[in-house]
C-alpha cells in the first residue's frame, strides 16, 4: 500500500489500464519469480514486494470505481463484490493445499501466478469508471483533507483497526496448529473464514445501505473485538476455532469489507472496499473519494507491517 501516492498519480495521468496491467505484471511475476526461490531474501522480493506491489498496482485503483455508480445501494454493491475475495479466497485455501500435496509449493506457485495473470486481465478489460462526469482531483497526498476533523477520526479507526485486522487474519492458521489442529484442518479454518466473508459482506452491505454506513462500521468493530475474548481466546478444539472463524469472518473485513485473505504460503490479498469506500464518500464527498482513499492506504502502512512483524516474533501457545 505504500506505492499509493504512485499509483494515484499514475491513474491520473496515465488512466486505469495501464496502471493495472503494471500491477498485473508485478503480481504474475512476483509468484512466479517466488517459485524459484531459494533463499528467503528472494522469496521477500519476490512474494512480498512484486506482489505486495502489484496488488496496490490493482487494488488502489479499482477500489474508487464502483462507489461511482451507486448511490442508494452503494453499500450492498461494494458488498457484493467484495465477497468475490471471500468466495476467492475458499477456493484457493483448498485448492493451494492440495496443489502443495501433489505438485509441490514451487509448481503451486506458478499455478497461481497464472490464475492471478488470467483473472486480472479479464477483470481489469471490463472495469468503467466515471471519471470524466464526476471528474476527481485524485491528489497522491491531499493536505487540506488532513485539517478538517472527522477526516481525522476515520484515518484514526483505520489505524486501529487494522492493528487487529492483522493480528486475526495472519494468526488464525497458525493458532490452529498451536492447538494441536493438524494441516489439513488449519487449512479448513482459514478456507471457513474466507466462506464467513462472502456470506457476511453483503449481509453488511444491506444493513449499511438501511441505517448510517459510520454507525454500522464502529458497531461491527466492536462485535468483532468483543468475540476474540468471547471465542478466540476460549477455543481449544476444531468445533469453536471453526465457529470463530465463521463469525469473525464474516464481519473481521468491515474496514475493507476492504482487505481480506490468507491462505498459507501462498497468497495474501487485501480486501477494504465495502466499508471504506462508502464511508469515505460519507466524509469527503465523491470527487474526493481517489484522494482520501491515497491517504487511508498510506496510513494503514504501519499498523500492517508492523503487526505482520510482531506476529512473527510471539512464541506459539
Amino acid at each position: 500500500m505504500i506505492v499509493s501516492p504512485i499509483v494515484t498519480i499514475s491513474t491520473r495521468k496515465y488512466g486505469k489500464y495501464l496502471t493495472m496491467s503494471i500491477g498485473i505484471a508485478f503480481q504474475t511475476a512476483g509468484f512466479i519469480g517466488a517459485s524459484f526461490a531459494i533463499r528467503i531474501w528472494q522469496l521477500y522480493l519476490t512474494q512480498g514486494l512484486l506482489v505486495g506491489f502489484g496488488i496496490g498496482f490493482l487494488y488502489i485503483p479499482s477500489t474508487a470505481i464502483l462507489s461511482q455508480w451507486f448511490k442508494r445501494r452503494r453499500s450492498l454493491a461494494n458488498g457484493i463484490s467484495s465477497a468475490g475475495s471471500g468466495v476467492g479466497g475458499a477456493c484457493f485455501a483448498w485448492a493451494t493445499e492440495a496443489m502443495i500435496q501433489r505438485l509441490s509449493i514451487p509448481w503451486a506457485l506458478r499455478t497461481t501466478g497464472v490464475i492471478v495473470f488470467i483473472a486480472n486481465s479479464v477483470a481489469t478489460a471490463f472495469l468503467r469508471d466515471r471519471n470524466r462526469l464526476i471528474k476527481p482531483p485524485q491528489l497522491a497526498f491531499d493536505w487540506k483533507l488532513l485539517r478538517r476533523y472527522d477526516v481525522q477520526l476515520l484515518l484514526l479507526w483505520a489505524f486501529v483497526s487494522m492493528l487487529g485486522y492483522i493480528t486475526l487474519l495472519f494468526s488464525l492458521s497458525d493458532f490452529a496448529l498451536s492447538i494441536g489442529l493438524s494441516q489439513s484442518q488449519a487449512t479448513n479454518v482459514v478456507g471457513l473464514l474466507n466462506v464467513g466473508t462472502a456470506i457476511g459482506r453483503p449481509v453488511i452491505g444491506i444493513w449499511s445501505d438501511a441505517h448510517s454506513r459510520i454507525h454500522v462500521a464502529a458497531y461491527l468493530t466492536l462485535i468483532c473485538g468483543l468475540s476474540c475474548f468471547a471465542f478466540w481466546i476460549p477455543a481449544t478444539t476444531y468445533g469453536l476455532t471453526i465457529f470463530f472463524a465463521l463469525f469473525s469472518g464474516a464481519i473481521l473485513g468491515v474496514f475493507w469489507v476492504v482487505s481480506r485473505v490468507h491462505f498459507r504460503y501462498l497468497l495474501v490479498k487485501l480486501s477494504f472496499e465495502q466499508t471504506i469506500g462508502p464511508v469515505c464518500v460519507e466524509v469527503a464527498g465523491l470527487k474526493e473519494l481517489p484522494s482520501l482513499l491515497s491517504i487511508s492506504w498510506m496510513i494503514i502502512v504501519l499498523p500492517t507491517t508492523c503487526m505482520s512483524m510482531v506476529i512473527c516474533t510471539l512464541p506459539q501457545r
